[in-house]
């Protein structure tokens, strides 16, 4: 069983190779913006993506601003996502059925016409 602290870094790696897989060019600032962390702390994620090779960073030759960066996945990066979708998607499906059966529990012990009359008010 991994640690809370290792599925939340996993959590963040997928994210960030997510979005860095649809929109290479953004800037980190905002990246962080879009994943709602520090600048800071989007630099340390992205360094160590760098570092494993999942991720690459170039800039655009062509650009007048040399200190415009591009992110790309590289081919272990891609394969990495995949792997990362695939226990995601996992660990989401047991949080699902944990949460089905928590839900029905509550119902049968509030009793399922007043759970009824719940669902109706929720918005």
């Amino acid at each position: 069983m991994t640690s809370r602290q290792a599925k939340i870094q996993e959590d963040t790696h997928f994210r960030i190779m997510g979005i860095l897989q649809d929109n290479p060019d953004l800037t980190q600032r905002e990246l962080a913006d879009k994943l709602g962390m520090s600048v800071g702390g989007l630099n340390y994620c992205l360094n160590a993506l760098i570092d494993k090779g999942f991720v690459k960073m170039a800039n655009f030759s062509k650009s007048k601003n040399k200190f415009k960066y591009v992110y790309l996945l590289t081919p272990q990066g891609i394969a990495e996502k995949v792997a990362l979708t695939s226990r995601f998607l996992k660990r989401k499906m047991e949080e699902y059925d944990a949460l089905k059966v928590e839900i029905e529990a509550l119902k049968a012990e509030v009793g399922d016409d007043q759970a009824d009359g719940l669902r109706k008010q929720a918005p």
